[in-house]
């Protein structure tokens, strides 16, 4: 099979912007459900985003991005993720994800009764998630 052949169109959007238009190989991203990994000819899906790294597997190499909670639609021939926050590398202030991270630990750690543990937690992973994809 042909290089090209293996390609599929790739979309991320969020309410701002059209953040990434592009063809792939592969797209790896987080679900509720876990983990996955689309190839194209995959069976046709809908699926929450959980806050994660996407790794768009491009012919001339990976492209790494944040999303942040969402939907994503795979159909045999392309993947739209809709995305509430999506994120380069080079956009992420590192510093403010760490104080954002405190933040939320702080929260977590309080266990105070105003304080609402789901939306800390996920302020949380959005932090470490921020983190992770300005490392790699």
């Amino acid at each position: 099979m042909a290089e090209n052949e293996k390609m599929f169109p790739v979309k991320i959007i969020t309410p701002d912007r059209i953040f990434y238009t592009g063809e792939a190989d592969m797209i790896e991203f987080a679900t509720s459900s876990g983990q996955i990994g689309v190839y194209k000819n995959h069976i046709p899906l809908t699926t929450v985003l959980s806050p994660g790294a996407v790794i768009i597997h491009e012919a001339g190499g990976e492209k790494i991005a944040a999303v942040h909670a969402g939907f994503a639609e795979v159909l045999s021939d392309s993947v739209t993720l809709l995305a509430e926050i999506a994120e380069w590398p080079d956009e992420i202030d590192t510093a403010r994800a760490e104080a954002a991270k405190q933040r939320a630990e702080d929260r977590l750690q309080a266990k105070a009764a105003d304080v609402d543990l789901a939306r800390a937690e996920f302020a949380l992973r959005k932090a470490l998630v921020r983190i992770d994809v300005k490392g790699m």
